[in-house]
């Protein structure tokens, strides 16, 4: 349930702090007071959509604090999956609402918007005008029916939507290997053509044309580089004044001079190995110079397979790598066509099979909804009858379809509520005070079938008055009974039964502030004196401690 929440710089509030208890908890305050404020806060925490717009005029951020307790979920493994810590029974949610980000956390840990929809689903339903409209929709209506029979056949019917995803996947596969198997001849030869061009290319690998152009440098320069390492080599290790035999007389003078200076020794072993590096460059150079021959044969060879290369990577990629890339690319192209060809009986098979096993499976599930439509109805008839809509008249009506999502049924709510007046949708419901009469009698019955902590209810007693105001205060009260409620009315019948009873002023002074107060003894009398009369005075004193005494 909802222990606390807390408002910073939100709209026209300051800072508000409101501790809500179990039970009946009701606001009022006078039209434009700002009621709703509160109660648009806690939609809007859970809310994926938020306004800048709800930050105070001057300020820089708004901020909302909700406090939950626990006493019926095990969220072990929600906090564990998402790194929340866990603080028991309590769980802190904090929405903070800047100009340019909106931030989220679930007991300091900063989340995604789906953990706060998960955690909404699990202990918070709001009913608005929003709300109210959803209701109204046939095509929420089979998820109504569902959530209600889940603990009977909600198995069955994750099964059927496990089974339905495969088998749209299969529709999807055979639409995909009908395109591939009705390409025409033409395009498959094309195809053919093209792996084979690249096929007979050979290629060994991504780099081979840069490799080959290096060769190709060498080949095309062969006699000038066999100048020049040959003339190096005689630079080196030549017979008159080469480098070798002008380091030999000086390796003979050092030697000389270590005899005088020992010290010398270490420029002596330098020497030495300078010479000898000198020794090996110079038979490098001599072998590399005598092995290099101007290979004709091997320069046309090379010439024309980089001719090919370039012709293929202008025609398919710009390199090499690319070249590569597109022959797998046709090759599981072809491969695809050829095998969607032999595919598509085979998928048509299975999709026949994975039909008839869904229409088996959908014609289950929509015995079990024709069972819970009949006791649904009948429940929600009975409510609407303890809500002064005796002679209104309530059917779930289930009509074939085929296979989709949800099954094999069509679910509408039906309702009339004269007596000389065929069932309608629910949607044509046309009174204010039948809406919110109906509204209530299925949320009644549908919180009594799940574990929701608490429901909260905007407004729910807008066009009803005498009788049914008392009819939709005592199911108020009925109904707090195994949930918190929280309540926003203008009915003082209602208001009277509130174990905790807040009142909202507006006030205008140096600038517009809205305030909230929990009544108590006196206070409570007079907001209840002013809901039933407008002004307080005698008369309309009595009648609220009237009220009270009867609660």
């Amino acid at each position: 349930m909802i222990k606390q929440i807390k408002l910073k710089d939100y709209i026209l509030i300051d800072e508000l702090c409101a501790g809500f208890d179990n039970g009946l908890n009701i606001i009022t305050g006078e039209t434009g007071a700002g009621k709703s404020i509160i109660l648009n806060a806690i939609d809007l925490v859970f809310s994926s959509r938020v306004s800048k717009d709800v930050i105070k005029t001057g300020c820089e951020k708004a901020i909302i604090e909700i406090i939950l307790s626990n006493t019926k979920h095990d969220l072990t493994e929600f906090y564990e999956e998402n790194g929340i810590d866990n603080w028991g029974e309590e769980i802190i949610i904090t929405k903070e609402i800047t100009q340019n980000a909106v931030r989220s956390r679930i007991n300091g840990t900063l989340v995604n918007q789906e953990l706060l929809k998960s955690l909404r689903t699990l202990f918070v339903d709001i009913h608005s005008q929003h709300q109210t409209y959803t209701f109204l929709q046939p095509q929420y209506h089979i998820n109504l029916l569902d959530s209600y029979g889940k603990d009977d056949y909600g198995i069955l019917l994750d099964d059927y939507k496990s089974k339905f995803d495969y088998y749209e996947s299969l529709l999807a596969q055979l639409d995909l290997a009908k395109k591939s198997a009705n390409a025409t001849e033409s395009q498959i030869d094309f195809l053919k053509f093209q792996i084979n061009e690249i096929e007979e290319a050979n290629i060994q690998n991504p780099t081979e044309d840069i490799e080959l152009e290096k060769e190709l440098e060498v080949l095309v320069n062969a006699e000038k580089l066999k100048e020049l390492t040959g003339s190096s080599y005689w630079t080196i290790n030549g017979d008159d004044g080469s480098i070798l035999e002008v380091l030999s007389r000086i390796k003979t003078d050092i030697a000389k001079a270590v005899g005088y200076d020992s010290t010398l020794e270490g420029l002596n072993s330098q020497l030495l190995d300078t010479i000898e590096n000198l020794r090996d460059l110079s038979s490098e150079l001599r072998n590399y110079s005598q092995n290099l021959n101007n290979d004709t044969e091997r320069l046309d060879e090379i010439q024309s397979r980089l001719f090919l290369f370039d012709k293929l990577k202008r025609k398919y990629c710009g390199t090499l790598e690319g070249v590569i890339e597109t022959y797998n690319n046709l090759s599981d192209e072809l491969a695809g066509i050829e095998f969607s060809t032999q595919n598509v009986e085979k998928l048509e098979k299975e999709i026949s099979e994975q039909r008839e096993l869904l229409l088996s499976l959908g014609r289950v599930i929509s015995e079990h909804r024709q069972n819970y439509a009949q006791v649904l109805s009948v429940l929600i008839q009975d409510k609407l009858a303890c809500l002064e809509l005796p002679k209104a008249r309530f059917e779930i009506r289930i009509l074939p379809k085929d296979i989709s999502a949800n099954g094999i049924d069509n679910v509408e709510f039906m309702i009339s509520t004269n007596i000389s007046e065929d069932l309608k949708p629910l949607a044509k419901v046309a009174s204010g005070g039948e809406i919110s009469r109906v509204m209530l009698a299925i949320k009644s019955i549908f919180a009594q079938n799940d574990e929701i902590d608490t429901v909260i209810f905007d407004e729910i007693d807008t066009g009803i008055s005498g009788k049914a105001t008392q009819s939709v205060a005592d199911e108020m009260v009925e109904l707090s009974k195994s949930h918190q409620i929280i309540v926003i009315t203008h009915q003082a019948i209602i208001a009277s039964k509130a174990d905790k009873h807040f009142y909202v002023r507006k006030s205008q002074q140096d600038q517009t502030k809205v305030e909230v107060y929990v009544l108590n003894g006196e206070n409570k009398v007079k907001a209840l004196a002013e809901l039933a009369g407008g002004n307080i005075n005698e008369q309309s004193i009595e009648f609220a401690k009237s009220l009270l005494e009867s609660k």
